[in-house]
């Protein structure tokens, strides 16, 4: 799966969805999020929402294809980078809620990919004009918690109720949605375009990667007081792995 087009990349993204739909697997769940969002994107190119348009889908769509390689990787058991080896082995694990699930596939693909992406469209002459845009595609990607908690509440109606009463919750995702992903991706898209001379690419993205799944990590395996109350949610969500992966995409 390599897109060169946004629609390209919306329509791996259907394949994706109804492959997991068919297999009821968890995979499909960030898929019909990212789907939503990469449709977001699309829907405001054209219309005098981004400084550069055309700029706005190579960043896009070379983002996505991160994801697309990481995916088929995964799925065809050849090495991935660890951020994405957490999130998607954590498929494999029917204790989590559907929130971590969605926070680990957010975790590797903002934390790491995005600021990959930004820097492989620049240099060190253009990654400041990118910033505007940058930016904009940022404040989409950073509503993504509040989107999930929406949807999710669909698939379990008690969640926003749980979630607001239960502030160390609420608080475990916006540390994560605010803190980390805005300000990191554009902080590591600037390391490094701006790297020195005797650091090789390759270096920087394997200790950013490091880095991401420790924190991937977290999500998975979080604190005790967290760890109780996903386990009271995981007892009322409700439907099949296809109905919450369908809950995620209306």
């Amino acid at each position: 799966m390599t897109a060169t087009t946004i629609d390209e990349v919306l329509g791996f993204l259907d394949e994706i969805i109804e492959t997991s739909k068919e297999e009821q697997s968890t995979l499909g769940y960030f898929a019909a999020l990212y789907r939503k969002v990469t449709q977001q994107v699309k829907d405001k190119i054209g219309q005098h929402f981004f400084d550069d348009d055309a700029r706005m889908e190579l960043l896009d769509v070379t983002f996505a294809n991160r994801y697309l390689a990481a995916y088929t990787g995964y799925k065809a058991g050849t090495e991935i980078t660890e951020s994405w080896q957490v999130a998607f082995e954590a498929s494999e694990n029917s204790k989590l809620i559907v929130l971590q699930h969605l926070l680990a596939g957010m975790n590797a693909h903002i934390n790491l990919d995005l600021g990959i992406a930004a820097a492989e469209i620049t240099d060190t002459q253009t990654i400041h004009s990118l910033q505007g845009d940058f930016n904009k595609i940022n404040d989409i990607l950073g509503a993504l918690v509040g989107e999930v908690e929406k949807d999710l509440s669909e698939i379990w109606p008690f969640l926003l109720w749980i979630l607001k009463v239960t502030k160390k919750v609420d608080n475990f995702l916006i540390n994560f949605s605010m803190n980390i992903a805005r300000e990191g991706a554009w902080l590591f898209a600037n390391e490094l375009v701006f790297r020195d001379a005797g650091t090789t690419l390759n270096e920087m993205i394997a200790k950013r990667d490091k880095k991401i799944a420790k924190l991937g990590q977290s999500i998975v395996k979080p604190g005790r007081i967290e760890r109780f109350i996903f386990r009271i949610i995981r007892f009322g969500e409700r439907g099949t792995v296809a109905d919450k992966i369908t809950a995620l995409q209306n």
